[in-house]
């Protein structure tokens, strides 16, 4: 399938693993390791065509207020997945950055996710953005605090390159799987613009046939802007 007009950057609330789960019986973390490995596909199908940037949701600033249980396995599985696919970036020239606070991570998380970020920072055919204890308003207040700091003049270039997400530029596409209707708190600066994809479909179904879907709505969207 081809899209005339690729997004160059997308960002992917994923969301729906535990309601899966539910559905099927099972605990949530059961859909949470399912939706994990869903992440792979997505991103490896992504890049290839030829999206250059991802931000992958994984767990937002208000995520620990859940259970206990439910947010050691999702830690866990993020850990995981750094440590399993660390070589597979590295292979595809893809650098990966984690945005988000990272004080109330673990410590070993925290030297995982530096590790990966170190050995990838001169890949340079993709960006894998991936948001863990992030908050789409703290960052704004982040980065109006970066200006500040630096006596810089507060304009929306300077908070724009200011975000974690100043590399991969303002997302032109943002999905949300699950059925929900809304952002969550996430890239609502860099979102200003961005067309907007929602699906009922959950996360760990969200397959290869399903993004592109997307893809395909992204193509046939007029972007003005705000202009006639």
């Amino acid at each position: 399938m081809e899209t005339v007009n690729v997004p160059s950057h997308v960002g992917i609330i994923m969301d729906g693993n535990g309601r899966w789960a539910t559905a099927k019986g099972q605990k949530r973390s059961y859909g949470h390791k399912h939706g994990s490995a869903n992440v792979d596909n997505i991103v490896t199908h992504a890049f290839k065509r030829g999206v250059k940037s991802l931000t992958l949701y994984a767990f937002s600033a208000e995520n620990w207020a859940r259970p206990k249980e439910e947010v050691d396995e999702l830690m866990k599985l993020l850990k995981a997945y750094l440590k399993k696919f660390a070589k597979k970036l590295y292979k595809n020239d893809v650098r990966l950055i984690v945005i988000g606070g990272r004080e109330e991570l673990s410590e070993d998380l925290r030297k995982a996710i530096s590790e990966v970020e170190e050995k990838s920072k001169d890949n340079k055919s993709n960006i894998l953005n991936i948001a863990i204890n992030y908050g789409g308003r703290q960052e704004i207040v982040n980065a109006v605090k970066r200006l500040i700091e630096k006596g810089e003049e507060i304009t929306v270039n300077g908070i724009s390159e200011n975000l974690y997400t100043s590399l991969s530029g303002d997302p032109d596409l943002i999905i949300r799987t699950g059925g929900e209707l809304r952002l969550s708190n996430f890239l609502l600066y860099q979102g200003a613009y961005s067309e907007l994809y929602f699906t009922d479909v959950l996360w760990p179904d969200f397959n290869e046939i399903e993004f592109d879907k997307a893809m395909e709505e992204f193509g046939h969207r007029k972007r003005r802007f705000g202009k006639v």
